[in-house]
C-alpha cells in the first residue's frame, strides 16, 4: 500500500515531468484532428476504475492534465483497493473536453500499467507476510527502458522496496563483474570476488554498499570476507537458500554485518519456500515486468 510514512509524490525527480512532456508530444507530434471537431467546450470527465487492483501513479496522471490546462479531483487516494466486478468513480477531470480528450490516453496508460504494478507487488508481498516473515521483498533493475520511474514508484506503493534504482544507486557485483576483473577464468571466481569488492569500496566510499552475486556458499564466504553489505544467493534452490542462509548468519556472527538476498526465478507461485528468518531480502521482476493492468476509463460530459 501506499507509505505511511508521507506522500511518495515527495520522492520524484522534476525529470518526471519531461516524460510526461515527450508522451503527450509523441501522442499527438503535429495536429490533433479529432480535437479540432471538439473545440474549445468546457466540461468534466469522471475516471473509473473498471477492475480489481490498487491505486497508483496518481501524480503522472496530474500532471498530464496540468500541462493541458486541467484540474483533477480524486474521490479516492492512492493506495486504495478497487473492488471487482464493479465500476468506481475514482476522480474527475475538469477543463477543456479537447484538452482531456488530449491526454486521456496517455495519463490512462500511465495510472493502468502504475497500478497494475502496485497490485502485482501487494499481492506477492501479503502471501510472504501470511508466511510469518518480515524481511524486504524488493523489485530489480529490469525495467522498461523510459518507464523505470514509473515502474519503481508502483512498487513503492505496492507496499515493496524499489531496490537500486540506476547504477550509481548501488555497487552490485555480478558474475560478469567479478570474471573481469580477476583472470577471466570462472574457476578463479571466488579468488577474484575479494579484489572485486575492494575496488569497488575504493571508489564507492562509505556511502555506497557492495552487494555481490553469488552461486555457492564458498563465493558468499569471500565476498563477506571481503566487506560485501550484501550477498546475493542466485539461483539457489528452496532448501539450499534456507542451508546457506542459515550457515552464513552463524558462522559470521559477531564478525561481520551482512544482508542475505534471494533471487532468480521468484513469482507468487514459489516465493514463499524461499522465506525463513536468515533471509532478508527476496528479489524480483515478476512484480513488475510483464504484470497486467487495471482497467481505467474516462467518461466525458460537458458542463452545464
Amino acid at each position: 500500500m501506499a507509505s505511511s510514512h508521507g506522500d511518495l509524490r515527495h520522492l520524484l525527480p522534476t525529470s518526471y515531468k519531461r516524460l510526461i512532456s515527450e508522451w503527450l508530444e509523441e501522442d499527438c507530434p503535429s495536429f490533433d484532428y479529432g480535437g479540432f471537431v471538439v473545440g474549445e467546450s468546457e466540461g468534466e470527465a469522471k475516471l473509473l476504475g473498471k477492475s480489481e487492483g490498487i491505486i497508483a501513479g496518481v501524480p503522472f496522471f496530474d500532471e498530464v492534465f496540468f500541462q493541458l490546462g486541467c484540474s483533477v479531483e480524486w474521490h479516492h487516494p492512492e493506495g486504495h483497493s478497487l473492488p471487482a466486478n464493479t465500476k468506481t468513480h475514482v476522480a474527475t477531470v475538469r477543463g477543456p473536453i479537447r484538452k482531456i480528450l488530449l491526454g486521456e490516453r496517455v495519463a490512462l496508460n500511465i495510472l493502468a500499467r502504475c497500478s497494475g504494478i502496485a497490485t502485482k507487488t501487494s499481492t506477492l508481498l501479503t502471501i510472504l507476510r501470511n508466511q510469518g516473515w518480515q524481511g524486504i521483498l524488493a523489485g530489480t533493475r529490469k525495467t522498461t527502458p523510459g518507464f523505470r520511474v514509473i515502474e519503481k514508484y508502483g512498487i513503492l506503493v505496492g507496499g515493496a522496496d524499489g531496490h537500486r534504482h540506476d547504477l550509481s544507486s548501488m555497487t552490485m557485483l555480478k558474475d560478469n563483474h567479478v570474471w573481469a576483473s580477476g583472470t577471466g577464468s570462472e574457476l578463479d571466481i571466488t579468488a577474484a570476488i575479494p579484489k572485486a569488492v575492494q575496488a569497488a569500496k575504493a571508489v564507492g566510499g562509505f556511502s555506497t554498499k557492495v552487494e555481490v552475486e553469488v552461486r555457492s556458499v564458498e563465493e558468499a564466504n569471500a565476498a563477506i570476507g571481503a566487506g560485501a553489505d550484501v550477498v546475493m544467493l542466485d539461483n539457489f534452490t528452496a532448501e539450499g537458500v534456507r542451508e546457506a542462509a542459515k550457515g552464513l548468519k552463524e558462522q559470521w556472527k559477531g564478525k561481520a554485518s551482512f544482508l542475505v538476498e534471494v533471487s532468480g526465478g521468484l513469482n507468487e507461485g514459489n516465493a514463499a519456500q524461499y522465506v525463513c528468518e536468515d533471509v532478508d531480502i527476496l528479489s524480483t521482476s515478476s512484480i513488475h515486468q510483464g504484470v497486467g493492468i487495471v482497467d481505467f476509463s474516462l467518461k466525458v460530459s460537458l458542463r452545464g
